[in-house]
């Protein structure tokens, strides 16, 4: 695999730089123009500083006076030249940053764009790690060599007038530049190829890095409860020095090369001197154009290397443009439909599953899918509120991810008021449908801007209605600054109940006409549940919700008009409570169950967390 990386990373990497040049033509065009500009002045200076050595220096050393009208025109010529060189570094650098920082900005976005694209089968395929290296690190390398590139590209044309103007000169000092300069490319090109497999190692080394450190800190609670902390900080070392090694790898080769190609180009000056001074004492040529040519190698050196590092990075180009594509280039994304619900329409919402079947994908392509679902069919009547109970594994949470289009069925129907929901646009589903997922997910940001999330037509009256509603303007009032007050990452500040009150109340203002709720309200006192739930029933503003609830609590499950027992991915019973509580041996063990572990847990706590942003103590009520 290193060795076919080795040979094809060359044509790979300029594909990829061709892309860049296809993607940002004008900003490209401004910056090598600006590289070819600095490369002539660099060659014009050769000779003009032969022309002063030669015309004016060395006729002053002979008659020992200055001719100071030929001093005068020499330096008005090389500031003249300096200044031009200024005009192209400053176009040269301008460009290529722009042009790379362009292409970063877009490719971030890009990635990031499709991310949200995939569905969730495929997320959970991919480390969050690796994702945030994809979106970050792998879009930098992949462009990394925009940097030099148009220098790079200013060298070659230079080399090209470099060498022309070599056989005007002399045709044996013209030999030493054809000599020099294809010595300089195919050191580089053999540096790129044994520098290929080092940065493709490295970079997917800096993704597992990143994976393994978003990993711990976002499971520090289980690290630290369970005392890992020994055991995570070995598992990270060992990766990093993975990448320190991987990392240093590239650094030695680094070493090795580039003293060679620093070398060689004053090679190629000591060769112009010595087969200069013959020719001069053949009189071939004469003191101007041999300091002119030593000069012209002497300044080569420097632009010449720019070749060196486009080379030297597009190994590291190719890995992070591999890793990028891969996402950019990932199937199974979801298309909205066209069809939109009537949005002046405040009634609630009919849901209905006809047939569904559901597997997840497999992590390889060759195995099957694990069957999660199979012939769910139930409606959830519009103003009515439908309980979902089974036991773990049963496929609950797969129900409430499909009725919101999370997924969708590999067989089967789902419909909103008799719409496929493949049928629906983006913006017409998330206005009809909302779910409040189980595990609550609060940003690191205000009260007000977790619940209206910049939303049109949420104001404050609306979230504190919303907040009403779920039961949570009593704590957010309490609240130092209340609406305003920053929650913290994930809402680390709140109580686990709290922060699953929040996530309703952002739900709920934006007036949903079905709600799912997937056991979304487990951290709430059961009386709150209560409240909250029969809120949502008979709300004060006469537009309640067709609710679609996963429930374990008995309360919660007596609440509702009707009950869908599953299990294995099956329907096997629906009913009242009462009914199914007579009817369904595995139903009424399972409520039992349920109900002996929440008394339980009820005896054994000691009344939820504390608030830190409140005084005192806050019993989640």
């Amino acid at each position: 695999m290193a060795s076919g990386t080795s040979r094809d990373v060359l044509g790979r990497g300029l594909r990829v730089l061709g892309r860049a040049i296809r993607e940002q033509p004008r900003i490209f065009a401004v910056a090598v123009s600006g590289s070819v500009l600095f490369g002539l002045l660099v060659i014009a200076s050769a000779y003009v500083v032969g022309g002063v050595v030669g015309d004016v220096v060395v006729p002053a050393v002979e008659r020992g006076e200055v001719a100071r009208g030929a001093l005068a025109l020499a330096a008005t010529a090389l500031f003249g030249i300096s200044v031009l060189r200024v005009v192209g570094i400053f176009g040269r650098r301008l460009g290529a940053g722009y042009m790379q920082y362009r292409l970063q900005a877009a490719y971030r976005r890009r990635v990031t764009r499709r991310y949200l694209e995939l569905p969730l089968a495929w997320h959970h395929r991919n480390s969050t790690g690796t994702l945030l290296s994809n979106a970050n690190s792998d879009v930098e390398a992949a462009w990394y060599p925009i940097a030099p590139l148009p220098f790079a590209v200013g060298t070659l044309v230079m080399l090209v007038g470099a060498v022309a103007s070599l056989f005007f000169t002399d045709w044996a000092l013209a030999l030493v530049g054809l000599a020099v300069f294809p010595a300089l490319f195919a050191l580089n090109v053999v540096y790129s190829r044994r520098m290929a497999p080092r940065q493709a190692r490295a970079q997917r080394l800096r993704a597992e890095v990143s994976g393994i450190a978003h990993e711990s800190f976002d499971g520090a609670l289980v690290v630290k409860t369970m005392g890992r902390e020994a055991q995570e900080t070995a598992r990270f070392a060992s990766r990093a020095g993975e990448l320190r090694d991987a990392l240093i790898s590239v650094g030695r080769l680094r070493g090795v090369f580039d003293p060679m190609l620093e070398t060689l180009p004053s090679l190629g000056t000591l060769a112009v001197l010595v087969v200069g001074a013959l020719r001069l004492r053949e009189g071939a040529i004469t003191v101007t154009e041999l300091v002119s040519v030593a000069f012209l190698f002497t300044v080569l050196a420097f632009p010449v290397r720019a070749i060196g590092w486009v080379l030297a990075e597009l190994p590291r180009s190719v890995a992070g443009w591999d890793r990028v594509r891969r996402v950019l280039d990932a199937t199974g994304e979801m298309p909205y439909g066209t069809t939109t619900l009537d949005p002046a329409t405040h009634e609630p919402a009919t849901l209905a599953f006809d047939d569904v079947h559901f597997a997840y994908e497999p992590a390889e392509a060759h195995l099957p899918g694990a069957q999660v679902l199979g012939e769910v069919t139930f409606t959830v009547p519009a103003g009515k509120t439908v309980a979902l109970v089974g036991p773990t594994g049963a496929g609950k949470s797969t129900i409430a991810s499909l009725a919101v289009r999370l997924v969708d069925p590999g067989a089967g129907r789902i419909t909103l008021d008799g719409v496929d929901v493949r049928e629906l646009t983006a913006a017409s589903l998330a206005a009809t449908a909302a779910l409040v997922a189980q595990v609550p997910f609060v940003f690191d940001d205000t009260v007000r801007a977790n619940i209206a999330l910049d939303r049109a037509g949420i104001g404050d009256d609306e979230v504190w209605a919303a907040l009403r509603l779920a039961e949570a303007d009593g704590f957010v009032a309490a609240l130092p600054d209340g609406l305003d007050t920053m929650v913290g990452e994930r809402g680390t500040s709140l109580s686990g109940g709290q922060r699953q009150r929040l996530t309703l109340a952002r739900a709920l203002a934006g007036r949903p006409r079905l709600l799912v709720l997937d056991d979304a309200t487990s951290a709430v006192d059961p009386r709150v549940e209560a409240a909250i739930l029969a809120g949502l029933r008979a709300p004060a503003d006469g537009a309640p919700a067709s609710i679609l609830v996963v429930a374990y609590r008995r309360a919660t499950i007596a609440l509702a008009d009707e009950v869908i027992y599953v299990e294995q991915g099956r329907v096997v019973a629906r009913g009242t409570h009462t009914e199914l509580l007579s009817t369904v041996p595995g139903y009424a063990d399972l409520v039992t169950a349920y109900e002996q572990a929440e008394q339980e847990r009820e005896q054994n706590r000691t009344y939820d967390e504390v608030t830190p942003l409140t005084s005192g103590l806050e019993v989640d009520r």
